[in-house]
């Protein structure tokens, strides 16, 4: 059995969602996002990602983490404000010495519902049946958790 954390980057509210898999099966551990204060310095913004992310991985005890490749927005600040993001959340699971796992946003569309160009609705329709009580709390841990699920089917073909 493997603990897998999904995360799912952003300044604003980043995402996070807890899995566990024991051959083909998935089971539903806990899902979450971290709402960051735009009113407050960037530093602080991201030492809140920081310390929440490392907090959630003391509860859950996840042992491989997955995270979805970093896309270019047209606005270029955006791109850069989710670098900043992005960076921090490469690093919690690093601070605690757990393997980070990089998927292409429509790899894990296609993991999750058969196709590169799913919807939004469809991957989180997918996430509902394949982890059997699992009720998002937003969009961001939807995305999270389904980094998660597509780790598990990626690393069982793997091990």
């Amino acid at each position: 059995m493997v603990r897998i954390i999904g995360l799912d980057p952003s300044l604003s509210s980043t995402g996070w969602g807890v899995i566990e898999q024991e051959g083909s099966r998935l089971k539903y551990i806990a899902d979450g996002f971290i709402k960051t204060n735009p009113k407050q310095p960037l530093e602080e913004r991201l030492d809140v990602l920081y310390r929440s992310l490392c907090a959630v991985i003391e509860t859950y005890h996840p042992e491989e983490a997955s995270i979805e490749v970093i896309f270019l927005n047209e606005n270029p600040m955006s791109t850069i404000k989710l670098s900043h993001a992005r960076g921090v959340v490469v690093l919690a699971p690093g601070t605690y010495h757990i393997p980070l796992f990089e998927y292409e946003p429509s790899k894990v569309k296609k993991a999750l519902v058969g196709t590169g160009s799913a919807l939004k609705s469809q991957v989180e329709t997918m996430v509902k049946i394949l982890l059997s009580g699992a009720k998002p709390k937003n969009n961001d841990s939807s995305d999270a958790l389904a980094i998660a699920i597509t780790h598990a089917h990626f690393r069982t073909k793997r091990v």
